[in-house]
């Protein structure tokens, strides 16, 4: 049990510049008090909000993928068609394409906290109804609200890493906080095909609701604000939902009048600001390749499945126990493509200690910024009107592309290159990281359910060999387009970010998109 005095009490500032001490007697650096500083969350309160979004990332996908083993039970037990069971899968897809987009925009108008808090009331109350239900119209529902209630979590951990960490060190902690939503497709049908085979369907739904009730918990209790509208860089002390209740516990100097902050006026969510995001030069070309690679992602595991069953006769619980191998390189991809190989930047006690060699996101950062004359801003964060993002961002993901391209059994490298794009996205539309993710969720859901929806007869047509030859070279054909990103990506932002202030009326300073 975390204490009122640990880490994940969310000490802050304060005031600028001075943090409270955390409980483990944490050294903390010494900030200049004359600048502000991105963010006055501790390193171990980072890790803690990281953790607890990666947790909370998890059950989207693995509420998808542990529900495979109980179809063919499900059909059985409610009297109709493996077809209309099959409905209720295409459902939950859909709805993990639309709902972020609804997450998002309330995100950045109510704040990380409530949203969080909602979504898995709504998450908690579909698995006990489905738990319950005892008719097919009750499960297509349910399906729907399940999904309803866990598919912004990922846009939401997204929002939270642009919020506490400037764009220089941000890629480590987007690696940290994927290896959550990156390793449960994995666990899913393993846990599905235990629950179903040894106990009944009604136990997956059982198991859902738990453990999704103990992290409830732990957000209710845990989980700090972290919006930037409405704690800034960490220094405002929210109120009310948006604090967390071991907040309200502890006796600190945090019970000390807050520094005041305007909040945003709560409306009704607008979905069609992600669709804006998708039509952007800047972001279109990032979100198509994206989508590809999760395209690819999501056959290769549709396909895993009915191939093994095909080709080596296994049942489900040894096909589930096959995609663990994937889970565990795609949790270690994800983790490793955002590490960096020094040690200030260290996600963890054990990387400071084992720094991580190779190519990286934070790497890659300093590297184009001492390519281009760039003072990186590791206190306040850095203007990216004039540092060229898209160059940084993309500048390893040649090799990703390569090897995804080359090896198509190599999920562990197409998703490091998902894992750069995503980062991109965000580094793009800083004033609203959610509605920004939410874009990517829309675009990559509804390519993948294309993909998904027609693999079966290309698999017909082709055969293996050559369906997978096809995948790879679509991920071949991402390259051009994040090359043009990469290559005039910062002129088509800048344009973007002119016409916008043209239309406020307001003036922006001039930029360098020689970069």
């Amino acid at each position: 049990m975390v204490s009122s005095h640990s880490p994940a009490a969310g000490k802050r500032s304060d005031s600028i510049g001075n943090e409270a001490p955390s409980s483990g007697g944490e050294k903390q650096e010494s900030i200049d008090k004359t600048v502000k500083p991105y963010s006055t969350f501790s390193k171990s309160s980072k890790r803690w909000i990281v953790f607890f979004i990666a947790l909370a990332g998890f059950f989207s996908p693995l509420s998808a993928k542990i529900y495979f083993p109980s179809l063919n039970y499900l059909a059985h037990d409610l009297n109709v068609s493996l077809e209309l069971i099959n409905l209720t899968i295409t459902a939950y897809l859909v709805c993990q394409g639309i709902v972020p987009a609804i997450v998002g925009d309330m995100a950045d108008t109510a704040g990380r906290r409530p949203v969080y808090i909602v979504a898995f009331i709504v998450y908690l109350a579909a698995n006990i109804g489905l738990a319950l239900q005892n008719s097919y119209p009750a499960l297509l529902i349910l399906r729907i609200l399940q999904s309803s209630g866990s598919s912004g979590t990922i846009a939401l951990a997204m929002s939270v890493v642009a919020d506490l960490t400037p764009p220089h060190e941000r890629g480590q902690y987007v690696g940290a906080a994927l290896c959550g939503p990156n390793t449960a497709p994995s666990l899913g049908p393993v846990l599905g095909g235990v629950l179903a085979e040894r106990a009944s369907w009604r136990w997956i739904f059982w198991f859902l609701a738990i453990l999704s009730g103990l992290c409830l918990l732990l957000i209710i209790a845990f989980l700090l604000e972290t919006a930037r509208k409405f704690v800034g860089n960490g220094s405002i002390q929210p109120t009310g939902i948006n604090r967390s209740l071991i907040s309200y516990m502890a006796k600190s100097k945090e019970d000390q009048p807050a520094q005041e902050v305007t909040q945003p006026r709560l409306r009704v969510p607008n979905p069609i600001s992600c669709l804006r995001i998708v039509f952007h030069k800047d972001t279109a070309l990032v979100l198509v390749a994206n989508a590809v690679f999760y395209m690819n992602y999501s056959c290769m595991q549709a396909s895993l499945s009915p191939l093994l069953m095909n080709i080596y006769d296994l049942n489900a619980l040894q096909v589930g126990l096959a995609y663990l191998p994937y889970g565990i390189a795609c949790g270690v991809a994800s983790f490793l493509v955002g590490q960096s190989s020094h040690n200030e930047v260290a996600v963890t006690e054990s990387a400071v200690a084992h720094p991580v060699p190779g190519k990286v996101m934070n790497d890659d950062y300093k590297k184009t910024a001492a390519a281009v004359g760039f003072t990186v801003d590791k206190t306040k964060g850095d203007d990216l009107a004039n540092f060229p993002i898209e160059k940084a961002r993309l500048r390893s993901i040649w090799y990703f592309v390569s090897v995804s391209t080359a090896c198509t059994i190599g999920y562990g490298w197409t998703l490091q290159a998902r894992t750069v794009c995503n980062t991109l996205i965000v580094d793009l539309h800083p004033d609203s990281p959610a509605t920004a993710s939410a874009s990517v969720s829309i675009v990559r859901c509804s390519v993948a359910a294309i993909g998904v929806s027609i693999l079966q007869f290309i698999l017909d047509g082709l055969g293996p060999g050559w369906t997978f030859t096809l995948f790879g070279g679509l991920g071949a054909a991402t390259a051009p387009m994040l090359w043009a990103e990469w290559r005039w990506g910062m002129q088509w932002r800048n344009e973007r970010l002119q016409k916008g202030i043209e239309r406020n009326g307001e003036r922006r300073p001039e930029v360098n998109d020689e970069l």
